[in-house]
């Protein structure tokens, strides 16, 4: 009745699930479309432009699984225009990553740190929502 000396039924572990490899003609691709948004971004002077092309190029990065640039670029975005977009759900989900790999490892101070990144991207997140800027 209530479920005593009942056998509990085994639950499978979730497996990691793995990015799915690209083609070398998808990898040559997002490498060219980053060497051509760097480009534009080497002759724009416009913020908010910036802040796209950044967020972009951070996308590929994150894309081409090359997680500190792909940070870098992201980071940059934001510093530039803060919005709630593709790019910071992507570096969200990077810190994330990086917690969980400091976590594996027993880095205290990494776990903090990357704590303490997805806390600065939550207090966006308010400001942006707020303010109603997205």
């Amino acid at each position: 009745m209530f479920g005593f000396k009942k056998k509990k039924k085994e639950v499978p572990k979730e497996v990691p699930k793995e990015m799915p490899s690209l083609s070398e003609e998808e990898c040559t691709r997002l490498q060219q479309e980053i060497k051509k948004f760097e480009q534009e971004l080497a002759s724009c002077e416009e913020s908010e432009k910036q802040a796209k092309l950044f967020e972009q190029i951070g996308l590929d990065y994150g894309d081409l699984d090359e997680i500190e640039q792909a940070i870098s670029a992201l980071e940059n975005s934001l510093a530039h225009k803060e919005s709630i977009g593709d790019g910071y759900k992507r570096l969200m989900s990077l810190y994330n990553r990086k917690r969980g790999e400091a976590a594996r490892k027993g880095d205290d101070q990494g776990i903090d740190y990357y704590m303490g990144k997805m806390d600065d991207m939550r207090q966006i997140a308010k400001k942006v929502t707020i303010n109603g800027n997205n």
